[in-house]
């Protein structure tokens, strides 16, 4: 009787709360597994959903990755987002750690999302370059506030294009990093960190 009063009164998910737990599925699995061993079925059975009803939200499993990389990206910026009143210098380690952390802890899907871009998957890279223009706009922001650079922002047309190099090349790092580089975590940290203080000091 309990049993039976308690699937009466179980709420049902909305629209957007089940496609929320999809991706949050989604995203474990393909931190744990490369893409190719990732099943749609077993994301379906794990959220208690048909495949069918999964397909109704994401008609394709790349579309549904993209939809994953794309929440995860959202996700990361938040995680690093800059504290208005901290200097850029102090923060940058903070927000490298926490960066490399998810890439540790998400390798396989970090992999694949680059990897997919490289291929010129269309629906991967369209969520790329939205990541990409994000975290540039979120880097700019906090220098153009930044006290120490802030006051020469304006005079150097070349920080914007800096700072998108410095992002490809942390890209690089991380991977050759996964692959199984001798670095740790903190020297990784620190040569990405320099890198970027090096092409934006005043």
């Amino acid at each position: 009787m309990a049993a039976k009063q308690g699937e009466r009164t179980r709420r049902r998910l909305s629209t957007e709360e089940r496609r929320e737990q999809l991706l949050a599925v989604g995203a474990r699995l393909f931190s744990e597994s490369p893409y190719d061993d990732v099943w749609i079925e077993r994301v379906a059975e794990i959220a208690g959903v048909s495949r069918g009803l999964l397909y109704h939200y994401f008609p394709t499993k790349r579309d549904f990755f993209a939809a994953v990389v794309e929440r995860e990206s959202a996700r990361m910026l938040r995680m690093t987002a800059a504290v208005p009143g901290i200097p850029v210098r102090e923060q940058l380690a903070a927000g490298l750690d926490t960066f490399l952390e998810y890439v540790e802890a998400h390798a396989h899907g970090y992999r694949a999302f680059h990897r997919a871009d490289a291929a010129g998957d269309q629906a991967v890279r369209k969520v790329y370059q939205r990541s990409l223009a994000a975290q540039e706009r979120q880097i700019l922001a906090a220098l153009a506030a930044d006290p120490e650079f802030g006051a020469v922002f304006g005079a150097r047309p070349d920080t914007e294009l800096a700072v998108r190099g410095w992002l490809a090349f942390t890209t690089a790092v991380c991977l050759e990093w996964l692959r199984g580089s001798e670095l740790s975590r903190e020297q990784v940290r620190d040569l990405c960190a320099r890198a970027l203080l090096g092409v934006i000091a005043p």
